[in-house]
């Protein structure tokens, strides 16, 4: 479909060849740099801030003794990643509303002027990523915890003999122990980077921020399912794959130059 000019009518085969006709109308539009920069933008700020925080977060987890109050915490980080994201976006403009929302209440107390966060184009990444790592970052603690539970305990035991501190047995230890995990999340994480949530970014859209949050999944939207431009829409997804695969194959590689195993 990517390289035909598709009818429905007249199906994949009877519809025209156009060659690479798509990818270049793609590649010479006035909003293609536009695009890929608020698509890689909110990746790269999404991987630095929301990629060490579940990690972060379990090596915490995992020096909790008390295992009631592990529980308790564990639930409580667990529950945001249950919110439906249309609740999640619902909750945030209620919050964040210049008229009566929070931290409008709070400003409105230092005597400053009430803003609308939801439809400032400077406010809008801040939000989309500090509402990621709220809603996912307990759920994304799970695959860490368990791959510290493996980390054989008599090495703790002997580096608590010899007089390491729990800082030194978390770097020495705890961080070696699951460098293979974060590795192999890491090389996921870097297959995704041209496949940004739709979700989330579409329901914290409005035209108002639009310049600063329309990526290349919701522009396939908007073109392909709303102005029916299939085979246009079609072209751009497959460029996201074929980008996304050059990162994941390149990542993969790069990790196994460091020792680890990688995917495959």
């Amino acid at each position: 479909i990517a390289f035909r000019d598709y009818k429905a009518v007249h199906g994949i085969a009877g519809s025209a060849w156009v060659g690479l006709k798509h990818f270049k109308t793609f590649f010479d539009a006035y909003y293609f740099k536009r695009l890929l920069s608020n698509t890689l933008l909110l990746n790269v700020y999404s991987l630095l801030w929301s990629f060490p925080i579940p990690l972060i977060l379990a090596i915490l987890l995992n020096q909790i003794k008390s295992a009631k109050r592990k529980r308790f915490i564990q639930t409580s980080i667990y529950v945001p990643y249950f919110i439906s994201t249309v609740v999640l976006a619902g909750m945030l403009y209620i919050f964040l509303s210049p008229s009566g929302g929070i931290f409008n209440v709070f400003r409105d107390a230092f005597g400053l002027k009430a803003v609308d966060y939801m439809s400032e184009s400077s406010a809008f990444r801040t939000i989309y990523i500090v509402s990621g790592i709220w809603q996912g970052a307990g759920w994304g603690t799970i695959i860490y915890l368990a791959s510290i539970t493996n980390i054989d305990p008599q090495l703790y035991e002997a580096s608590y003999v010899d007089g390491a501190s729990k800082w030194q047995q978390i770097w020495h230890i705890t961080l070696p122990g699951i460098r293979s995990t974060i590795a192999i999340l890491l090389i996921l994480r870097m297959g995704g980077m041209m496949n940004i949530g739709f979700e989330h970014v579409f329901v914290l859209q409005n035209s108002a921020v639009r310049s600063v949050s329309e990526v290349i999944s919701t522009f396939v939207y908007r073109a392909g399912i709303l102005n029916t431009q299939y085979s246009y829409t079609t072209a751009v997804g497959l460029f996201q794959s074929l980008v996304s695969m050059i990162l994941i194959l390149s990542t993969n590689k790069i990790v196994k130059l460091l020792g680890e195993e990688g995917l495959w």
